[in-house]
């Protein structure tokens, strides 16, 4: 091993560092904020630039851009899935401590609605392009006519004309189906 103190590798460490530092720190947040603590977070960081700077000593400087996020993200879900499963336990339903806790969520609604939205989608998508990409994109997605019409390589007055021309075909064909709301 090479003595690093005469090759500027402590220099390079910090100056991966300062460059990357915030950009990982996201990545391992982002990924871990929901199951782990601070010190987790801490933790997977060190590990995170303990790889990288492996992986530049062996690779060079040019490799770090192309490592820094793919390494984050691979020790961050590692951790996650260590981390979630410290934290799973099963209970048993049957115990003093549910007893008494009802659900409010009704099983047959949320089948309902879940067939209702599927229904939506299966017309709003016979409608054809792009009057169905409109719909979706202005009503599931809230987007602009000028975004949509941007994307679409289109006019924003185009875009609200197609889109209540849709409308008006939609609520025909939700009529047919016995659907009105």
């Amino acid at each position: 091993m090479k003595d690093s103190t005469n090759t500027g590798i402590p220099e390079l460490h910090r100056q991966l560092m300062d460059q990357y530092g915030r950009y990982v720190y996201t990545i391992i947040y982002n990924k871990l904020r929901s199951t782990g603590t601070k010190e987790d977070i801490e933790e997977c960081f060190s590990d995170v630039f303990a790889d990288i700077f492996t992986a530049v000593d062996r690779e060079g400087a040019a490799a770090a851009q192309k490592l820094a996020g793919t390494i984050a993200k691979r020790r961050a879900i590692d951790y996650y899935r260590r981390l979630s499963g410290r934290n799973l336990r099963s209970a048993d339903i049957s115990s003093e401590e549910f007893e008494g806790i009802r659900s409010d969520i009704s099983v047959e609604e949320i089948s309902e609605t879940n067939e209702l939205r599927s229904i939506m989608l299966g017309l709003i998508r016979s409608l054809g392009e792009p009057d169905s990409t409109i719909l979706i994109q202005k009503y599931y997605y809230d987007r602009r006519s000028a975004d949509i019409a941007e994307a679409l390589s289109m006019s924003a007055a185009a875009v609200r004309l197609r889109s209540s021309r849709a409308l008006k075909k939609l609520r025909s064909l939700l009529a047919e189906k016995g659907i009105a709301g």
